[in-house]
């Protein structure tokens, strides 16, 4: 099934000449089925390539999905046109009254600054508190997924002596979960963080359940099935060249910076990586979109709705 995104916007045309089935306005509302409404809070300064990953992504997945892009009210953004914000983009504040099926929040470049120092905390702290009221399943990504885990149970983040950077293997710790349907027992997962939250300051009552972990690179995956909350901390939204990009970014910046970790054939930045994690980043959202599916509501009205927990 198609998703449907906002006329004209940018991943429009990409996303077609990849061959993501898309759905016009008017083709939708002629189609007599629900789509899942899915908001993206999209905190990342590169919106457009965000935006073009998440849909694609969503898009791949066997359900109708309307996307609502969605920004902070109390903050605006330096790296991305003020027409295109206008154009595709909703305050938080303009969507407040509304319900959704699920939310996606990005991560943010913005890991080593103290929570309570980001310009938007309070703001964001006010979403996850709306989430819980007014959406069914959320997916926090990265620096937000670590946000979440402080705002809701007081979980620190970890500063580390260097950035965690590269495509690490990942073992699948929660098998049962559904989540992970159809996962291998080792899946390769690009990591791009200068922080981390560890397994031992989770709180014991909380019922965290880790799904992915590296031994290198930590935590990747978490279920928390009392605040409906998915927590993903590495990034297999990104595209083949994302951490390339990164990196002779950082060269050129003159940044301390180390080859990502079994990213480039023969650790050789001249040579094209491969992608390694494709299959699974649209087989987690897929996953994901499948337990959302079976636990919403057909009334966005009673969202939330009783969760039952997929396998």
């Amino acid at each position: 099934m198609p998703i449907k995104v906002p006329d004209n916007l940018p991943a429009q045309a990409a996303l077609a000449d990849e061959g993501v089935l898309l759905i016009t306005e008017g083709a939708a509302i002629h189609q007599d089925v629900r789509p899942l409404e899915i908001a993206l809070l999209n905190l990342m300064p590169e919106k457009i390539k965000t935006e073009t990953q998440f849909s694609r992504l969503l898009g791949a997945t066997p359900l109708q999905i309307e996307l609502t892009l969605v920004t902070m009210s109390s903050y605006s953004p330096k790296n991305t046109s003020a027409e295109h914000m206008l154009a595709f983009y909703q305050p938080w504040e303009e969507v407040r009254g509304r319900k959704f099926d699920g939310l996606i929040i990005t991560g943010a470049p913005i890991e080593t600054l103290p929570f309570q120092d980001v310009l938007y905390w309070r703001e964001l702290t006010q979403i996850f508190d709306w989430s819980q009221s007014h959406v069914q399943e959320t997916y926090d990504i990265c620096w937000a997924g670590q946000a979440a885990l402080q705002h809701f149970y007081g979980v620190p983040k970890h500063e580390l002596p260097q950035k965690m950077f590269g495509v690490f293997p990942h073992h699948v710790r929660g098998g049962r979960d559904g989540l992970l349907r159809g996962f291998n027992d080792e899946i390769s997962v690009p990591v791009s963080r200068h922080t981390e939250v560890r397994r031992e300051d989770f709180p014991e009552q909380a019922g965290l359940a880790v799904l992915l972990e590296s031994d290198e690179a930590g935590v990747c995956l978490v279920r928390d099935e009392a605040k409906r909350h998915t927590y993903m901390f590495n990034h297999l939204e990104y595209d083949t060249g994302t951490l390339a990009n990164e990196y002779h970014r950082d060269v050129a910046a003159g940044a301390a910076i180390e080859l990502p970790a079994y990213y480039f054939p023969d650790d050789d930045p001249a040579q094209a990586p491969v992608n390694r994690w494709r299959a699974h980043g649209s087989l987690l959202i897929g996953n994901w979109i499948n337990d959302l599916y079976q636990s919403t509501s057909f009334e966005l009205a009673d969202i939330p709705h009783q969760r039952r927990r997929v396998r």
